[in-house]
């Protein structure tokens, strides 16, 4: 029997195209048996910045039933997938805000060990989604956490052809079935991984 799995997927999207993968995420999550917190981060864009894209203003509103992401999530996670979008190659200031309030619970071993995966999503082709997705990396290794990626470990990855982590040209229009399954399978193997590993700690 498989050991049961703590999985948050802490995301933050602007106009929602990182919230579609996000919840796709957790479908293939919840399907490998993890219990799953779906959770966004604080919005911290001045409202004339939301206000001048009506698409922007709108997800914000459609979202505000979705929890918003605490450090006690990251304490209750085996496994943590993280989502955004790419800024100029680089995570969105708004999760990396909330990372920045990890300090205290890195200090105290507290990430150490996890399983942590990325997912992003850019405007145009060679946007800077590899570079997000090995920026937030940086992160990890500084926390001790145990990076999983998708690599190529399922046919769909040779369809989609990010082994870093799922991504999406938002430029293109809403994600496609392609590469919302590429995001079931990154969170299956993460929760499949996340799943070994505390069994063996349990056996050890």
């Amino acid at each position: 029997m498989m050991t049961a799995v703590n999985l948050a997927i802490v995301y933050y999207s602007s106009t929602g195209t990182v919230h579609a993968l996000a919840q796709a995420a957790a479908e293939g999550a919840e399907k490998a048996g993890a219990s799953v917190r779906l959770r966004r981060v604080r919005e911290l864009a001045p409202p004339e910045a939301v206000n001048s894209n009506p698409a922007w203003a709108q997800h914000l509103k459609d979202t505000a039933g979705v929890q918003e992401a605490t450090l006690e999530d990251l304490s209750w996670a085996d496994a943590v997938l993280f989502g955004t979008p790419t800024r100029f190659g680089n995570v969105a200031s708004q999760l990396k805000a909330f990372i920045d309030t990890a300090g205290g619970l890195w200090q105290q071993g507290g990430l150490a060990g996890r399983v942590f995966s990325a997912f992003t999503a850019s405007g145009t082709p060679h946007g800077g989604q590899e570079s997000t997705i090995l920026a937030l990396s940086n992160t990890f290794y500084h926390w001790g956490g145990i990076i999983v990626p998708p690599g190529y470990t399922d046919p769909i990855q040779f369809q989609t052809g990010n082994p870093y982590g799922t991504s999406h040209v938002a430029g293109a229009g809403a994600p496609g079935e392609d590469v919302l399954a590429a995001a079931r399978h990154q969170a299956r193997r993460v929760v499949d991984v996340a799943g070994a590993l505390k069994a063996g700690r349990a056996a050890a």
